[in-house]
């Protein structure tokens, strides 16, 4: 079909719907015209060249909603354009779903348009080829996807932001289930990355449809709640933003004040989280003050805690240490007229740019250096997730870390040399130790606080000085795993706990091992490697320290391997009396993979016995134990062990 018969069967289809419908359509026309506001005619003809071409891919698909399929990727770029981004992120915006719900390949949009379009499309696009045990690993395979193809380009993230908003925005014809599912993703995941980019607007709008999707009875309560309360004191609403007016008036200041109140979800979330009754709120009207220079910022603080007084310790000064996100504003808490406690938040415009659109706002000037910090956030929590990539096991792993680390709560501590570092609120040490560098962490044993020791699980504020000490010998514990909260401290632990109980399993199953070969007077070195090599093939093993780690982990039976190894027909030269005389040797630093049962703790010098317990390894119990008897009872693995003649370890 050519370009002009497409254009022409989709306006047909279009002018069919509006019939239909009987109500106008935001169509390709009407944003093309919207787009001569910033973006060149040359542009232009692009971006709707790229229309023709997913208006022709998308023949007869339609939504739920029973409309042409296109509308959807017109207003996923129609979003984007109002933060005026780039003609190439447009025209990736429109063609965002022709590699998943169409027959268009990648290269085919290498060949038509070009390889960094190609590049967007592709890390928007859901994994739709692969084989998923659960709806849950298929979502974070695809969320992984999706944030490691921003770390290459940030554009996927607004794209998929913008895609997720139009969801949002037309989620109604969607089943109840499917509603919810959405939504919770939506709060969970998408929000908090928008807040974490910086992106207020589309981060409020998301956090709103989300909650009212999920949550709509509590939804209903609050929005009712806040009717009563604006009816109630509208007028000294607008008394106070007069008030403010008429001080930076005498003041000779100029600033644009705006007064708005909060939305629903971000109101929930602060009555839940500080157990608060709506009308104990500090915060549900704030007034956002706009100047022209940082200067005017502080000089208009003073005049407006002259005006009414502030509440003590609700003072926050994001301009000097801005956000993670590279969010910058002074925000305050006063004492209004009759008690109303109001939050005042003061910023330049080029400020509340930034606070509006974040990372976004950066690519529209990255050309004249401004917003660097907006730029300098967003390229530093990328590179972290590429950490936490490299240190999680798998796609749901990944997923979980990502969460952990979508904290809009932030505190500040320095290093020694007085750096700044900002830490997630209720970071602890080992937090901090691993945001200096991971082997920092992993060797990490104790820490000074403003110069006075402090245990490795001490939470962090506002301010402190922390010096941490480490020892080569050290390494991180799996109780760690409990108190930390950030996803780089977690994703670091967790990889060095792998690879240690790996080398841990690896040491256990060749002692296991040696035990069996004993039967045969032979060692694991006189064991051929045509014998190995032909185990490893029959059985799809990389290598035979996989072989080891199974064993000790009991997945594998040492007996069994032993006697695969050496053969059916190789003389046993011991009998199982003499086996039963040579008890494996427990040293106490077998570590991971070998755990003591907590029913009768075992401690060394007691008489001790030990099951295999699969994909676990070897639990030590003592002799007497009434587990350890059941378990031989019902034919349980067990071992002979004996404690090692000189302990070592704790």
């Amino acid at each position: 079909m050519s370009s002009a018969a497409t254009d022409q069967s989709v306006s047909a289809s279009i002018a069919e719907q509006q019939v239909t419908e009987g109500k106008p359509r935001y169509l390709i026309s009407n944003f093309c015209s919207d787009l001569e506001s910033y973006l060149p005619s040359d542009q232009i003809r692009e971006v709707y060249r790229a229309y023709l071409f997913g208006a022709e891919a998308h023949a007869g698909q339609k939504r739920m909603s029973g409309e042409p399929y296109i509308y959807h990727p017109i207003a996923v770029a129609r979003i984007l354009s109002e933060m005026h981004m780039d003609y190439k992120c447009l025209m990736a915006a429109i063609l965002h779903d022709v590699i998943e719900d169409t027959g268009t390949a990648k290269e085919q949009l290498i060949d038509l348009f070009d390889t960094e379009i190609a590049e967007l499309v592709d890390g928007v696009s859901k994994l739709t080829h692969l084989d998923f045990k659960s709806r849950e690993e298929m979502q974070a395979a695809n969320v992984q996807k999706m944030l490691l193809a921003m770390t290459r380009d940030i554009r996927v993230i607004l794209i998929k932001l913008s895609d997720r908003l139009h969801n949002m925005r037309t989620l109604g014809v969607m089943r109840p289930d499917k509603a919810r599912r959405i939504s919770r993703e939506t709060l969970e995941i998408y929000a908090p990355i928008a807040g974490r980019l910086g992106i207020y607007t589309m981060r409020v709008e998301l956090e709103k449809l989300g909650f009212q999707s999920y949550y709509p009875w509590r939804y209903h309560i609050i929005d009712e709640a806040l009717k009563d309360l604006r009816g109630n004191r509208k007028e000294i609403v607008d008394h106070i933003e007069s008030a403010i007016c008429n001080r930076l008036e005498q003041e000779d200041m100029k600033g644009e004040v705006i007064g708005r109140e909060k939305n629903v979800s971000s109101i929930y979330r602060k009555m839940r989280e500080k157990h608060l009754k709506l009308k104990d709120l500090a915060d549900v009207y704030a007034f956002r003050i706009i100047v022209d220079d940082v200067d005017t910022c502080y000089r208009i603080l003073g005049a407006v805690h002259n005006l009414y007084k502030p509440v003590p310790g609700k003072f926050k000064d994001y301009i000097a240490i801005p956000k993670a996100n590279g969010y910058q504003s002074l925000h305050t808490v006063l004492f209004g007229p009759h008690g109303l406690p109001i939050e005042v938040q003061i910023r330049t415009g080029d400020m509340d740019r930034v606070a509006e659109s974040g990372i976004a706002a950066h690519w529209l000037y990255k050309l004249d250096g401004r917003h660097e910090e907006a730029s300098n956030a967003a390229a530093g929590w990328l590179n972290n997730l590429l950490e936490l990539q490299k240190g999680a096991g798998n796609s749901e792993e990944f997923l979980e870390h990502v969460k952990v680390d979508l904290f809009p709560d932030e505190v500040y501590v320095f290093t020694p040399r007085g750096k700044i570092l900002k830490l997630p609120k209720g970071a602890t040490v080992i937090d901090f130790a691993y945001s200096v560098h991971s082997d920092v962490g992993n060797h990490c044993v104790a820490a000074r606080v403003d110069r006075r020791l402090v245990p490795l699980r001490s939470r962090l504020f506002n301010g402190q000085t922390v010096e941490i000490l480490t020892s080569s010998n050290a390494r991180p514990s799996p109780a760690w795993l409990d108190v930390v909260i950030t996803g780089k401290a977690r994703a670091n632990i967790r990889s060095y706990l792998k690879q240690l109980k790996n080398r841990e399993a690896v040491e256990l199953g060749k002692r296991l091992l040696e035990k069996e070969l004993e039967i045969y007077n032979a060692r694991i070195e006189d064991i051929p490697a045509a014998t190995i090599e032909s185990y490893l093939k029959n059985f799809g093993l990389p290598n035979f320290d996989a072989v080891l780690e199974d064993i000790a982990l009991g997945n594998r039976m040492a007996l069994m391997v032993a006697r695969h190894m050496m053969g059916n027909d190789a003389e046993i030269l011991l009998d199982d009396n003499e086996r039963k005389n040579r008890p494996l040797a427990i040293r106490g630093t077998e570590g991971l993979v070998v755990k003591y049962a907590k029913c009768c703790r075992p401690i060394p010098g007691d008489p001790i016995g030990a099951m295999f317990r699969p994909g676990t390894g070897i639990v030590v119990h003592q002799r007497d134990c009434k587990n350890l008897t059941k378990s031989n009872k019902k034919g349980v693995s067990w071992l002979d062990v004996q404690w090692e003649n000189e302990m070592e370890g704790e």
